[in-house]
């Protein structure tokens, strides 16, 4: 399924210092069950957002209305470590969530991350950890995916590295699919040329002809 294009996205971010949040915090195992895609969000950090009786925890940063629904999420190291499960993306873009920023990823999680729309932007732990204050101090981040940067109020443009290939991907809003067809579509056509030409039984309709 093809992700939406990203370009830039801006607003508050969620500060969530806590390291190694899992792919099971971010998305409990008990909801893969649910096969479908959309609407995972309402699971996202579920026993993090939510009491056993369904009473929100007190305190969770979710669980700000100024925080409920973030673009952005500046996180612990290790962030979604543990399953490989792709729900666990599903639901952050469910929240909300376009950009993730942290010192660490899980290795699945971020390949996953990069394949379904959210940027996963790696900087180093101390400058994780001011962006973290600034985040609960309700500043404003943009993420420019153009530009390659992070724009926060009160400090000078971050950049952040991403893979070319991804980036083209993500500004387009190419699944890998697109990503192959658009990218390598004249190489496609010329192999298929040059294989009705050596191995024409592969193509017995146009013998037929």
């Amino acid at each position: 399924m093809p992700a939406q294009p990203f370009t830039t996205v801006s607003g508050r971010a969620a500060a969530m210092r806590e390291d190694n949040i899992d792919t099971d915090i971010i998305f409990p195992a008990r909801f893969l069950l649910i096969t479908a895609r959309e609407g995972l969000g309402r699971y996202a950090f579920h026993d993090r957002r939510f009491a056993a009786d369904g009473s929100e925890v007190p305190g969770y940063v979710l669980n700000d209305p100024a925080f409920n629904a973030p673009p952005v999420i500046v996180a612990g190291a290790n962030f979604g470590s543990g399953s490989s499960r792709e729900q666990a993306v599903w639901a952050l873009l469910g929240l909300g969530t376009r950009a993730v920023i942290s010192a660490s990823f899980g290795e699945i999680f971020q390949s996953n991350c990069l394949r379904n729309g959210i940027i996963p932007i790696v900087l180093p732990e101390a400058q994780v950890s001011a962006l973290q204050h600034l985040a609960e101090q309700g500043a404003t981040f943009t993420v420019d995916l153009e530009a390659q940067e992070l724009q926060v109020e009160g400090l000078q443009p971050v950049t952040f590295a991403i893979p070319a290939e991804r980036r083209l991907a993500l500004l387009n809003g190419w699944d890998e699919t697109d990503q192959i067809v658009n990218q390598y579509s004249a190489d496609i056509a010329s192999f298929e040329v040059r294989q009705r030409q050596t191995q024409p039984w592969l193509y017995p309709e146009e013998s037929a002809a």
